[in-house]
């Protein structure tokens, strides 16, 4: 497992990067790709807060806790992405195809949202990111989103090819917004 550790606001010990090696690494056994892991250590109010995000392929996993201590905060973070991948890996196995886990991306297939031109606006773009629309079905986008935990999710339809989002609504069921194209 390939780790890269960040700190904000405090200083991490090399004891405690040892731990969350050990302690993350034991994750690795979910995993047919070698999986990259990724952990944020910050303290806010007081609050020694672990975010944890593993990379693998097209899955993007990402849990993050807080404690009063920040190896118990590593602790509880690693059995949350633990419950985390118990719970939704067999959901994949059992619904989608075997390369659920596997993503190939050629450079030719990465596409972007944002222009490379940036115009005299009266907006201002924080934050662009690049990723491959992976062509996927509206349950597998909906999986992966809940994955991230996030509101939607950008995707290409595997039935036609289209782009298309899929959303939490407010009433707890979810939309999908999809290209006439």
């Amino acid at each position: 497992m390939k780790f890269t550790f960040t700190e904000r606001k405090v200083h991490r010990s090399n004891a405690l990067r040892e731990y969350a090696e050990k302690k993350v690494g034991k994750l690795e056994r979910y995993f047919q790709v070698e999986p990259e892991a990724n952990l944020v250590f910050s303290v806010e109010k007081e609050r020694n807060k672990v975010e944890l995000t593993i990379r693998s392929g097209g899955l993007v996993l990402r849990v993050s806790e807080c404690t009063s201590d920040m190896y118990a905060s590593v602790d509880a973070a690693v059995t949350a992405m633990e419950r985390q991948l118990r719970k939704h890996k067999s959901r994949l196995e059992k619904r989608l195809r075997q390369d659920a886990f596997v993503r190939t991306v050629s450079e030719e297939d990465v596409s972007s949202f944002v222009p490379d031109v940036v115009e005299n606006s009266q907006f201002q773009v924080e934050r662009a990111k690049k990723f491959h629309l992976k062509p996927m079905t509206v349950d597998e986008a909906i999986l992966q989103m809940e994955l991230l935990g996030h509101a939607f999710f950008a995707f290409k339809n595997e039935d036609g090819g289209a782009f298309s989002v899929v959303y939490r609504r407010n009433n707890g069921g979810y939309g999908l917004i999809e290209d006439e194209d």
